[in-house]
């Protein structure tokens, strides 16, 4: 990447910070080269790049027409999107936001200087509505709702899961697996984040509503219950032990309960008249077992598959902060 390219300004002789502006977009033809305008303008040295995921009207052109460099995404759902971007981009910094016009450009510099300035890996623009109309019917509630589910699962509150404006440090992309396909995405980045004990800044930023001639891909049952699908799974993949063993518990009492009054009426006269009910309780006593065995296999795989990703964070150098500037203006 040249010189030009770079979104900090060089001392003492080491090479720029490389920053890429990376907007997911489908069909934001209304809003796409104003977003572009104004990240040039909040980043004047950052690589902004456009990935156009089968956008069935002209954002690939005004994009480019706007100066940002286009590519192009066959498979369908941002997960895809953030998967080809991680993979082809490199850079020091990586600031990823939605192409729709609705977040605050001018915060550009304040979040990556944080990154910098924090060592933080990611850091995210928790939204402010600032309009009152910004949020769909039923967004604000379902993201209050997947908000605090998730720090219940994983034990960290984050204000705004959901947030589409985040800025990372290279060692978290290169180490993030990016398996979703669509909206989920922003949960995966979240929970990645959490099970490698990254460093996470929130900054919160103004959040605009979008022009009337754009509409959103989002859709608030679809998108929400494949959102609430994947914390579950990311759930019982990446803290196994906690599920499995909660299973079992819950085994382990219904069989417990079950099998009290035939332990009780066996002392008192030697027969056990409710065989079925017996058997139902060994049953699940024996499923609670293999659950909770299960766990701790499982959470062997998980430990070693966490080592795989640090040992991915670690390859990675960190950004040089205490050599380098953010510039916000040309």
């Amino acid at each position: 990447m040249s010189k030009e390219d770079a979104g900090v300004t060089e001392r003492g002789g080491h090479q720029p910070l490389r920053v890429a502006v990376l907007i997911p977009c489908r069909d934001e033809a209304p809003t796409v080269a104003q977003v572009v305008a104004d990240f040039r303008a909040a980043l004047p040295t950052a690589a902004i790049r456009v990935f156009d995921n089968n956008s069935r009207d002209d954002t690939a052109k005004r994009a480019r027409d706007a100066g940002a460099q286009v590519a192009q995404v066959a498979l369908q759902g941002k997960g895809h999107v953030v998967r080809r971007m991680f993979a082809d981009i490199d850079a020091d910094v990586y600031l990823l936001v939605d192409g729709d016009g609705t977040y605050d450009a001018a915060s550009a510099p304040q979040l990556v200087s944080a990154l910098l300035e924090n060592g933080a890996d990611m850091v995210v623009a928790t939204r402010r509505d600032v309009t009152g109309r910004s949020y769909r019917p039923g967004h604000a509630f379902g993201n209050r709702a997947l908000t605090a589910g998730l720090a219940y699962l994983f034990g960290r509150r984050s204000a705004d899961i959901l947030s589409g404006y985040r800025v990372f440090s290279r060692r978290f992309v290169k180490s993030f697996p990016a398996l979703s396909a669509g909206f989920e995405t922003e949960t995966e980045l979240t929970v990645h984040a959490l099970q490698l004990n990254m460093s996470v800044v929130e900054i919160e930023t103004p959040y605009r509503e979008r022009p009337r001639d754009s509409h959103s891909k989002l859709n608030t049952w679809r998108d929400g219950w494949r959102i609430l699908r994947t914390m579950a799974e990311l759930f019982g993949a990446e803290r196994p032990l906690l599920c499995y063993g909660l299973i079992a518990v819950v085994l382990a009492m219904i069989s417990i309960g079950l099998a009290v009054p035939i332990v009780l009426e066996w002392l008192q006269t030697d027969l056990v008249p409710r065989v079925p009910t017996a058997i139902l309780c060994t049953g699940l006593m024996l499923l609670a077992a293999f659950s909770l065995f299960s766990g701790l296999i499982l959470h062997t795989v998980t430990r070693g598959r966490n080592e795989q990703r640090m040992l991915a964070y670690l390859a990675q150098p960190p950004p040089r902060q205490h050599l380098l500037e953010v510039r916000s203006t040309p």
